[in-house]
């Protein structure tokens, strides 16, 4: 278990903190709902979760190979959906993997991505759009 507290300061924000390292991040509502854009919105960190999950996992696998996975890049863009309620409608994953990476790691770590628990936690409706750049 681990807990995270958090705290509605007003204008769409919050603040968050991590209990166990006290890391802390501030979350706003986007322009398109009618917040000021100027962090985080709650969505943009399941979009960004999801990237860095997908990571997260490939580097576990990739330490127990002694795979370099160091310098692997992630972009993620989310959509959101309004019909016939908002919410996330499509998130697009593009990797960038380093070149050094041996041939056979390629779909065992592609594999792996997507055994991450944020990526079995969304919703199945949901479009997910994700690509791998193996630098070939």
């Amino acid at each position: 278990m681990v807990r995270m507290e958090l705290e509605y300061e007003g204008g769409l924000r919050c603040a968050a903190r991590h209990v166990p390292s006290s890391s802390a991040l501030s979350t706003d509502a986007p322009v398109d709902n009618e917040g000021r854009g100027e962090s985080f919105s709650p969505t943009d960190l399941v979009a960004t979760a999801l990237a860095s999950c997908m990571l997260t996992t490939m580097g576990i696998v990739a330490r127990r190979h002694r795979w370099p996975l160091e310098g692997a890049r992630a972009s993620v863009e989310k959509h959101m959906a309004v019909d016939p309620v908002r919410r996330l409608g499509r998130l697009v994953v593009r990797f960038q993997m380093p070149p050094e990476l041996p041939e056979e790691s390629h779909r065992i770590l592609e594999r792996t991505a997507y055994t991450c628990p944020v990526h079995r936690s969304l919703h199945p409706d949901i479009d997910l759009d994700v690509a791998f750049d193996w630098g070939d």
